[in-house]
């Protein structure tokens, strides 16, 4: 509700102060898709998804009188730092009318400084259990593996556990970011993947086989990101009337890898997210192959652009995109239940 009823006041607030996102256009020598239409559209439309997170997970806990967590606080610290980063990135692109914001390695500096100070306070914080935030495995849909802890190094003993956490972060909300191309593509992909999350920590919840720290503190975060970009996907569908930019794509990328190491499921969530993964492959396959061969294998990357400039419609592109990260995230939930299955106690 904040999302929705929030958004348009946002976007009133923007259009009176003429706060645009810049739009790439074609040159004698780089051709881009045609998006003179969106010239005008306001930016920074993650604030109020952020702002929604926040009234939705400290407003549950005020109702019913409960406290917060410490899972709870360490995911919404990685939204806002995350967040932060972004807002730079798009008040550069307004106000300096530089459609490419920071510069690369600026932002992946800020990344890594939120990424770090998140994965060094998620290994800190043990519950009674003895439960930490993050764990020092690898998870699928649990820890499983040899310890990333490397007891030899002393005081810097969670160094590779941190660098995992820094790399999934990285990787994710960068994920997220180069989805955050098309009219609700981004947004409408997150709630599937934020649902998800719901289902996976409810049940994680109710069964006393998983060691997460705070599940249910993490199915109110999960359910709060699913409500917020729902609603904001209501004024960001196309056409659009206010993008996310990196303030909410940065954002959203980050919640995204915070719940799958907070939940202990990291490497599910190559199908959980699994559009945002498809994407950066076609990113990297790109660069990749015209650095090696000096041919391109898309007409455009990231993905959702080469089959705009193959002539496909905008919204046609979405929904199947869409559809795409759909599959994908019942594959994954399919996989979570899967293995309860097969390991479950059976009961007398």
């Amino acid at each position: 509700m904040v999302a929705l009823f929030g958004t348009p006041l946002l976007i009133k607030l923007l259009r009176r102060q003429g706060y645009a996102q810049a739009i790439r256009t074609s040159t004698s020598d780089v051709t881009y898709p045609e998006h003179e239409g969106k010239r005008g559209t306001p930016s920074m439309g993650g604030l109020v998804i952020i702002a929604a997170v926040h009234v939705g997970y400290f407003a549950s806990h005020l109702v019913m009188w409960t406290p917060v967590t410490i899972s709870g606080l360490l995911l919404l610290y990685l939204v806002t730092g995350l967040g932060l980063v972004g807002f730079i990135d798009d008040y550069i692109k307004v106000f300096q009318q530089r459609s490419t914001g920071l510069r690369a390695r600026t932002k992946l500096i800020g990344q890594a400084v939120v990424a770090l100070s998140f994965g060094a306070l998620a290994l800190q914080f043990p519950d009674s259990r003895g439960r930490l935030p993050a764990g020092h495995r690898l998870s699928w849909v649990r820890d499983f593996g040899p310890s990333l802890h490397i007891a030899s190094l002393g005081v810097l003993a969670s160094i590779v556990v941190v660098l995992w956490i820094y790399f999934m972060v990285t990787a994710t909300s960068n994920g997220v970011n180069l989805a955050d191309g098309l009219d609700g593509l981004a947004a409408g992909a997150c709630v599937f993947t934020f649902g998800a999350y719901v289902l996976i920590t409810l049940f994680q919840f109710k069964q006393s086989i998983y060691l997460v720290r705070d599940p249910i503190d993490l199915a109110i975060c999960a359910a709060a990101l699913a409500g917020a970009c729902t609603g904001f996907l209501w004024w960001n569908a196309s056409p659009a009337r206010i993008f996310m930019g990196d303030t909410g794509s940065l954002a959203l990328g980050g919640a995204v890898a915070g719940l799958a190491i907070l939940s202990r499921t990291e490497l599910l969530l190559i199908l959980l997210g699994g559009l945002f993964v498809v994407i950066s492959a076609s990113v990297i396959l790109q660069v990749s192959s015209f650095k090696l061969t000096g041919k391109r294998i898309f007409r455009m990357a990231p993905l959702q652009h080469h089959f705009e400039m193959m002539g496909w419609a905008e919204v046609t592109i979405v929904i199947r995109m869409w559809i795409i990260a759909a599959l994908l995230v019942s594959v994954g939930l399919g996989l979570f239940y899967a293995e309860w299955l097969v390991v479950a106690p059976t009961p007398p």
